[in-house]
C-alpha cells in the first residue's frame, strides 16, 4: 500500500471518529467529548509534527484515540524509514475498553505503534533505562501535578536536545504548574504560536479568568540544563513567563 492509500485510510478513520465518536465510550455521558482532544487541536499537532520532521514520539494517555491518530498521520506523512510512537496507557482496556487502540488497527497503524500498558511511571523509567530516544512528545495523561512532574521528568531524559513535549489541558493549575518548573528552570521554550489557532479554556473554567490555549508546545534547549539546587526559585510564581534564563 503507498502512501497516499495510507494516508487515506487514517485520514478516514479519524474523520469518522469525528463525526460520529467512537464505537463505545465510558459513563458518564459525553466522555469522549470532555476527554478527547477536539479535532482542530488534533490538526495543530500533526501539523506541527510535521513541520517538524519527527520520526519517533512518545504519547502519555490513549483513550479513545484522537491524538494517537493525528501523531500516527504526521508520522506517515513524514515518510521515515523508521516511523515509531510509543503510546502509554495502562487504563485502555479496563477502562477504555480498548477503543482507541482499536481505531489505530483500524486505521493501520499498529504496524508502527506501541502499545505500553503500564502506568507511565514505569513504562517511562524503563525506556529511559533502555536509553530510548524520541524526537517529540504528547502528554494527556494523569493531571495530578506529582505525576505530570514525574512525566515530564522522564521526558527530559527520553526527547532529544531540540526536541518537542505537547501537553494537553494546560488550562488546568495541576498541569501549568508542572510545565512551568521545567519552563522556569530548565530552560524549556514555549511556542506560542502552535495551538494559538486551537480550542481555548479560561484558566481553572474560571468564567472570570483568562482563556488560554489548551494545549502548549514547549521546545527542549539545544543545550541541556541542569541548574544546582542552589539556583531552585519559586515557579509557580511565574506561570505566564515564556523567558529563558539559561544559555549554552
Amino acid at each position: 500500500m503507498g502512501i497516499n492509500e495510507r494516508l487515506a485510510r487514517i485520514r478516514g478513520v479519524r474523520r469518522d471518529l469525528a463525526i460520529d465518536g467512537p464505537a463505545w465510550t465510558r459513563e458518564p455521558d459525553r466522555d469522549f467529548e470532555t476527554v478527547t482532544l477536539p479535532e482542530r487541536d488534533c490538526d495543530l499537532l500533526r501539523d506541527l509534527l510535521i513541520a517538524e520532521r519527527v520520526e519517533t514520539v512518545v504519547e502519555v494517555g490513549l483513550a479513545y484515540g484522537s491524538s494517537a491518530l493525528a501523531i500516527g498521520e504526521a508520522l506517515t506523512t513524514v515518510d521515515a524509514s523508521h516511523p515509531r510512537h510509543i503510546v502509554i496507557d495502562p487504563f485502555q482496556h479496563r477502562a477504555f475498553n480498548n477503543v482507541g487502540w482499536d481505531l489505530l488497527r483500524s486505521a493501520g497503524l499498529d504496524a508502527i505503534t506501541t502499545l505500553l500498558p503500564q502506568p507511565s511511571s514505569i513504562a517511562l523509567a524503563r525506556l529511559v533505562s533502555d536509553g530510548f530516544v524520541a524526537d517529540a512528545a504528547f502528554v494527556d495523561g494523569s493531571h495530578r501535578y506529582h505525576e505530570v512532574f514525574v512525566d515530564l521528568y522522564f521526558l527530559h531524559t527520553i526527547v532529544r536536545p531540540g526536541g518537542l513535549i505537547v501537553l494537553d489541558d494546560d488550562w488546568t493549575p495541576s498541569v501549568r504548574t508542572a510545565a512551568r518548573y521545567f519552563e522556569h528552570h530548565l530552560g524549556w521554550i514555549v511556542l506560542p504560536e502552535a495551538f494559538a489557532a486551537g480550542t481555548h479554556w479560561t484558566l481553572g473554567r474560571d468564567p472570570t479568568a483568562e482563556a488560554v490555549p489548551r494545549c502548549r508546545a514547549l521546545r527542549l534547549p539545544d543545550c541541556p540544563v541542569e541548574p544546582s539546587f542552589e539556583e531552585f526559585q519559586p515557579f509557580w510564581m511565574a506561570a505566564a513567563s515564556t523567558r529563558n534564563p539559561h544559555r549554552c
